[in-house]
């Protein structure tokens, strides 16, 4: 069993509010809250997975962790082999196990990732770095956005080394404005022990145009695409092993975005009023320019062709493909404007 204990800071009680076991989840990196009473007997979990079902039906975060944990969780127990475990998570398809003694109080926590000891994904990595960056200027007058500093790294590196630490291997990054700078800073990857390849868009070609410059007979799997000027905290991962459970033909990272109307709103039918909520608020999904896209979606871009991302999925929802929605709890950030690369300065350290 583990010697570890970053377990330990991923218990909460009961009465916790989903928000703040959210951040526990977040901070914690183990994908998953262990919910137990006040002598660490175990109650419940909530996992990664839970919280994005919580978000999808919109409830709200202030509401207790036991309204939504499981209460009935799988666990495991001391005594327990390595071989047992891993048995036991792949016939229940868990990624996490708390481990209790014959008390019910947690003694520990065996994880997936751990037990397979970072293993090396496969799926290739493509990064849109091509933007000219114009809500930066004068930041990005002699210099792309990727290559802007957050602390002492340029966003497109801590970008890469984000998906590295995830075990991503295979890199692609699309250039378009300064991108001489872009191929001086990264080179062929050697220097992180990954390959970097690079396609060029001589002219802008939309957020989903690049795909058709990719070498399409090296996309032999589900393919991450991100823009390269976000910082996030979202377990890659998990969105993989997401996208590859719902066998979709892509799957978009959304996040919940919150509208308040400032004032009492009304519902009518013709002259006559049928209600009246005061202040409401609305709540959106939006895109989070994350994606996993199957080769034939990829595949389906032909070279030159100019088209944005939303147009590339409504096409292919149009033609019965089915794509699938990642909702994301985790940090995030678009650095877009002046004010979020100064904000970008001021939480490197959640990264």
């Amino acid at each position: 069993m583990q010697s570890i204990k970053r377990w330990e800071k991923v218990l909460v009680g009961p009465a916790t509010p989903l928000e703040e076991a959210v951040n526990v989840l977040d901070k914690g990196g183990l994908r998953i809250v262990i919910v137990v009473d006040e002598n660490r007997r175990l109650l419940g979990t909530l996992t990664d997975g839970d919280v994005r079902r919580a978000l999808l039906r919109h409830v709200p975060m202030d509401i207790t962790v036991n309204m939504v944990m499981c209460h009935t969780p799988q666990v495991a127990y001391p005594e327990w082999s390595r071989e047992h475990v891993l048995s036991i998570m792949e016939a229940t398809q868990l990624l996490q196990l708390p481990v209790i003694n014959e008390n019910r109080i947690v003694v520990g926590l065996e994880t997936l990732h751990d037990l397979l000891d970072h293993r090396q994904i496969d799926n290739p990595v493509f990064l849109m770095a091509g933007g000219f960056g114009t809500r930066l200027y004068p930041l990005t007058q002699d210099c792309p956005k990727p290559l802007l500093k957050v602390g002492d790294k340029a966003i497109l590196e801590l970008i890469l080394e984000s998906f590295i630490e995830a075990g991503f291997k295979r890199f692609y990054v699309s250039t378009h404005y300064l991108p001489w700078m872009i191929q001086d800073h990264f080179g062929d990857g050697r220097r992180w022990g990954v390959t970097i390849k690079y396609v060029h868009e001589e002219a802008p070609l939309g957020t989903g145009g690049a795909l058709g410059l990719l070498p399409h007979d090296e996309i032999n799997l589900p393919l991450l695409m991100m823009n390269g000027d976000l910082l996030t905290r979202v377990n890659y991962r998990g969105l993989l092993d997401f996208h590859n459970e719902n066998n979709s033909i892509a799957t978009m990272c959304v996040r919940e975005y919150e509208h308040k109307v400032p004032y009492g709103v009304i519902s009518s039918d013709g002259h006559r009023v049928t209600g009246m909520v005061e202040k409401p608020t609305q709540r959106f999904f939006i895109n989070a320019g994350i994606y996993i896209l199957s080769p034939e979606l990829v595949r389906s871009v032909e070279p030159g062709t100019r088209i944005d991302m939303p147009t590339l999925l409504e096409n292919a929802i149009g033609c019965g493909k089915e794509v699938t929605m990642f909702p994301m709890h985790e940090y995030w950030l678009d650095i877009g404007r002046i004010e979020d690369f100064h904000r970008a300065q001021d939480e490197v350290g959640k990264l």
